[in-house]
This record gives structure tokens, sequence and C-alpha cells, in this order.
């Protein structure tokens, strides 16, 4: 794989250079010191993956990531030093459709296989999409007993998520009748700061769902740990390790199959803007339950990857842009019928 590394810290590149050096599988492509020289050299030049930092001169890592995935789009994970303090600006590039984030590694030799682990484990990650490689998916259950009346709506989204989910979020009405679960593909060290952003956009409550607790009515629920976020018989959540070899952590799918094999009452499933297929096949399970599921446009997603996959297997009723959406779930969930029995 040929990687793009931009960063105008000759110690960060140093770094991320002994980092890459370290798996025979990527190849730096070429080296940019700010955002504007990054979207001219990924327009020549484009590579398998960018490595974009976010505080650089002439341009910042939010713009370059807008231009480049306008222009040559192409995977692009966010590496800076300090995610926590960017918090705001690292959501602001993934709503531009940056795929990740992740700690700069440290250029010391003692830890420098330690601190590369989590970037080398994303690019391998990437690797695996960008080669079309699936993984399996687990079989869907068969759903026994009597549905009870409860709502809820479960979301999917990855890159170019964080933005499509404070658009889609952001338009509920305080007084939404259902449960909203959302598993958005973020790693765990900025799930809570990811729930508190939205909070603050959304007129209903969000934050990062607990082991243990049910969905509930007027409440978003964010997957907040790097294991896969299911519901149980109980129709409580709980977090999982299983299945341990799917490209992303926590899956779309997986939730959405536990919601076809638990929830005893009506669901809608939304797919929003990401790359690859987490989630297609999960849709449609929920289609195949009876559900109304939803899809993204192509015209609104940062990234058309996940929906795509989700309309190319019939796994939609509906394809919708995304400012329609919420509008749509209000209509849904205030004239939902029990669950045939």
């Amino acid at each position: 794989m040929k990687v793009g590394i931009v960063n105008d810290s000759a110690l960060a590149v140093a770094a991320l250079r002994r980092a890459i050096a370290l798996d025979p599988a990527f190849e730096i492509a070429w080296v940019a010191g700010d955002g504007e020289q990054a979207v001219q050299l990924a327009a020549s030049h484009t590579p398998d993956l960018i490595l974009m930092d976010l505080l650089m001169p002439v341009m910042d890592g939010v713009e370059a990531t807008r231009r480049i995935m306008a222009a040559t789009p192409c995977p692009i994970v966010v590496v800076t030093i300090d995610l926590g303090r960017n918090a705001s600006q690292v959501f602001d590039a993934m709503g531009h459709g940056a795929i990740d984030a992740v700690d700069t590694p440290t250029l010391t030799e003692s830890d420098a296989k330690l601190t590369a682990g989590p970037l080398l484990r994303k690019m391998r990650n990437v690797g695996r999409l960008v080669a079309g490689r699936a993984a399996p998916r687990p079989i869907v259950a068969e759903v026994q007993g009597k549905p009870a009346a409860s709502r809820l709506v479960a979301i999917g989204a990855s890159a170019g998520g964080p933005a499509a989910l404070a658009t889609l979020l952001g338009a509920l009405p305080a007084d939404f009748s259902a449960a909203v679960v959302a598993v958005q593909h973020v790693d765990e060290a900025f799930a809570p700061g990811m729930a508190e952003w939205l909070d603050g956009q959304c007129a209903l409550p969000v934050r990062v769902a607990a082991t243990g607790e049910a969905p509930q009515a007027g409440t978003v629920l964010i997957a907040g740990t790097n294991n896969h976020l299911r519901l149980l018989g109980s129709s409580r959540m709980a977090y999982t390790e299983q299945p341990s070899d799917y490209l992303y952590r926590p899956s779309i799918d997986v939730f959405f199959e536990s919601v076809v094999e638990h929830w005893r009452g009506r669901a809608i499933g939304v797919l929003l803007t990401g790359m690859g297929r987490d989630g297609a096949s999960g849709l449609k399970a929920m289609r195949g339950h009876g559900c109304l599921t939803i899809a993204q446009d192509q015209t609104t997603s940062a990234v058309y990857g996940m929906p795509k996959a989700a309309a190319a297997i019939g796994a939609a009723t509906e394809i919708l842009p995304l400012a329609a959406i919420a509008p749509r779930l209000v209509q849904a969930c205030s004239g939902l019928r029990p669950a045939p029995g």
C-alpha cells in the first residue's frame, strides 16, 4: 500500500516513517508539509491511504480532508498529537470523510513498536477494505415470542458519520418517542467525546451506551468501546469481543442482527455514509424481518460505500437524502403499529 503523510512536524514525520517501516506491506508515496500541498499531491499521485495531521499552516487537515474527498477521494486516517484536545476537529474531519483517528506514535526507540501498534492496526484495516476482503457475517437467528410495542431506531455510520449523525439527531424533536442506538466506527478513545459533542447539538440526550442497560425512549445511546455492541435476549445491551475477526469494531452488522434476534418491538434501521460494506447485510436482515430500513442517498453521503452496498442487495426499503431521514423517522414512529406476532 502506498501511503501519503501530511504533517508539518519533522519529528512527527520521522515517527510515522519509523512506524510504517515496521510493516513491509506499506510504502511511503510522498510527504506533504501542509494541507494545500497534500491536496495537490493527492490529485497527481493518489495514494492508497493518507495519514492526515490536523493543525498545519496554509491549510489545516479538516479542510484538506474535505477537498481531497471531494476531488480525488481515498482513505484518510487522522494522525495527530493529543486527539482528546482536538476532538472537535477530529469529528469535523470525519464528517468530511476521514475513516478514523489515532494518536501520533512516539519517536523513541524503546517504545516505538508499542505506540505504533494502534496506527498499524488501522492501516491494515484500510488495506483489507482496499483489497475488498469482507469479513464473514454471523447467522441471524429466528425471532421467537410475541414482540412488545416498544420502538427502536438503530443507526449505523462510518466515514462522514459524525457530521451526518449531528444533522440527523439534531433534527429529531425533544419529544421523539423511540429509543435510538447508534453504532459509529470510531475508536473507543473518542466515543465519550463524540457523545458529548452530539449531545450539545441535539434536543435529545446523547450518551455512551453502558453494559446491561436497555434502550430508553427519547434517549440516544452511542456504542462506546472497540468491542461490538449487541442486544441480548433481555433487550439489554452488552459489549462482546466476538466475532473477533470483523474488520470494524464496533460492527454495525453485529448490532443490526442482534436487533433482529432479540428486540421484541418495532424497529427501524438506518445506514448512513461510510466506506466498505458494514451494515448492509444487517440492514437486509432487518428488512427481511419486516422493519422499515433507510439508506442515505449518494448525493448527501460523504462516502457512498455502506449505503451503496445496502442498496445493491435490496436492504433498504427507502433511500433518502440526509435531511429527509429525521422527518421520516418522526412520521414512522408516530404511526408505528404493533409488530405481528
